[in-house]
């Protein structure tokens, strides 16, 4: 009996601070409704992004998300008018509603990008955010823009989320403003009915007798890593600054001789701005340009000092430069800064320092390597690089017969950091009869 009585007193007390703990954890554990996605579209809409919305709805449906929401920052898009067709129509024959949240603050969703809004089940915009330059209207299929007179209207000029509102593009608003920027969009989802269903991603709890809105859980998704990189390099300014260093690093490697660091980086740098331009609107004259540009910044190279041909070549990167992108895409005037001072760095300061570094002697002047004997460390047929009193040197052969590795080289004139070589055998000959009459021959013998 006692212990009877002690089980029935314990009960008592614990009981309702039990009930009282299970009432505080349920006000903070939100509710246990399916989650909404959320997909980030950042930046130009190229062939990768737009397959990575289009993945991330199937994904979304599969995983069983009440919705999807693409959180929007995008200046236009870069593909065909009938792909963002294709995209819009996804869109909104979606089997889960998707909706589209132009943010965080200071956001942007213009040209083709901005009329996905009207392909979407629900809308809204943060803060400092602006649409609008949609262009021509897209007509997807069988599908309704939701965009009505604003699409004429914004076809020329932009408008910020309080217009926006007006127009009727902002379709929903959130039921809280306080919460997180990110969740403004999931709390104005809840009560949304789509495909005859109602989401319910927020609900109202009591928390030491205060009110409180609990979301439901939001699941971030983006591109994978490597879809991340071809998708950068798919923007003007990146695939601009990849190209000219690429060419730089190309020139520097062919005037040091050999395949180093310089000529792998370049060479990767050139293949990922190819996919850039081959993405992007591009004008071809433009790009010719830029490329006869820098070759034209090579020329004095060779020389080791910058002269016409390096401000010819800087003058013509400006204009390449200014006139690459059409469609109305364009570089900006800080990538305009960057490019141009860097190249003018590379040509006027350090290719020349670095390229007479990498092939300096101990000696001041080289005239007293004409006459002097060496190795072919390369194959000289025509040109080839050869060792000289262990300092290495790009070479030239003046004669139709090649010179092979390894042989022995005798150097006959200097033109510029390029050395014109003869065979050591079948040219002493050639080169006594060169050298003026009142000049010893230190090699000819008796």
């Amino acid at each position: 009996m006692r212990r009877l009585a002690i089980v029935i007193f314990v009960a008592a007390m614990v009981g309702p601070a039990a009930q009282a703990f299970a009432q505080d954890a349920g006000a903070t554990a939100g509710p246990a409704s399916a989650p909404v996605d959320v997909f980030k579209v950042t930046g130009l809409i190229d062939p990768v992004l737009a397959n990575g919305i289009e993945r991330a709805i199937d994904r979304a449906v599969d995983n069983g998300s009440q919705a999807l929401v693409l959180q929007m920052n995008s200046r236009g898009a870069v593909v065909s008018r009938e792909r963002m067709e294709r995209l819009a129509q996804r869109i909104a024959e979606s089997p889960i509603p998707v909706a589209i949240w132009v943010g965080p603050s200071g956001s942007r969703a213009l040209g083709m990008s901005g009329q996905l809004l009207g392909a979407a089940a629900a809308t809204g915009m943060a803060g400092k955010t602006k649409i609008g330059d949609f262009g021509a209207p897209l007509t997807p299929e069988g599908v309704t823009m939701q965009l009505g007179d604003a699409a004429e209207e914004l076809r020329s000029r932009t408008v910020g989320a309080q217009d926006a509102r007006l127009l009727g593009l902002v379709r929903i608003e959130s039921k809280d403003p306080t919460i997180e920027i990110v969740k403004n969009m999931i709390a104005g989802l809840d009560g949304l009915v789509y495909n005859g269903k109602t989401l319910d991603t927020a609900s109202e709890t009591i928390k030491n007798g205060t009110p409180q809105q609990q979301l439901t859980a939001a699941r971030f998704t983006d591109l994978g890593l490597a879809d991340r990189v071809f998708h950068t390099v798919a923007s003007p300014p990146i695939a601009y600054l990849l190209f000219i260093t690429a060419l730089a690093l190309l020139i520097f490697e062919f005037y040091t001789a050999g395949v180093g660091l310089a000529g792998v980086i370049g060479a990767g740098c050139l293949v990922l701005a190819c996919y850039g331009f081959g993405v992007l609107p591009l004008r071809n004259w433009a790009l010719g340009v830029i490329i006869a540009s820098m070759l034209a910044c090579a020329v004095d190279v060779q020389v080791g000092i910058p002269r016409f041909w390096t401000g010819v070549g800087l003058f013509g990167n400006l204009v390449g430069a200014l006139w690459l992108f059409r469609d109305g895409f364009s570089l900006s005037w800080v990538t305009l800064v960057v490019g141009m001072l860097g190249i003018a760095l590379a040509f006027i300061v350090g290719m020349p320092s670095m390229v007479r570094t990498r092939f300096a002697t101990p000696t001041i002047g080289r005239e007293w390597m004409i006459g002097e004997f060496g190795e072919a460390l390369l194959a000289v047929d025509p040109e080839g690089v050869v060792e000289v009193r262990g300092a290495q040197w790009r070479a030239r052969t003046n004669r139709a017969t090649p010179i092979g590795r390894g042989d022995r080289v005798r150097v006959v004139a200097i033109d510029g950091v390029t050395l014109q070589v003869e065979p050591e055998s079948g040219g002493a000959r050639d080169y006594r009869e060169r050298r003026r009459p009142d000049t010893p021959d230190n090699n000819a013998t008796d």
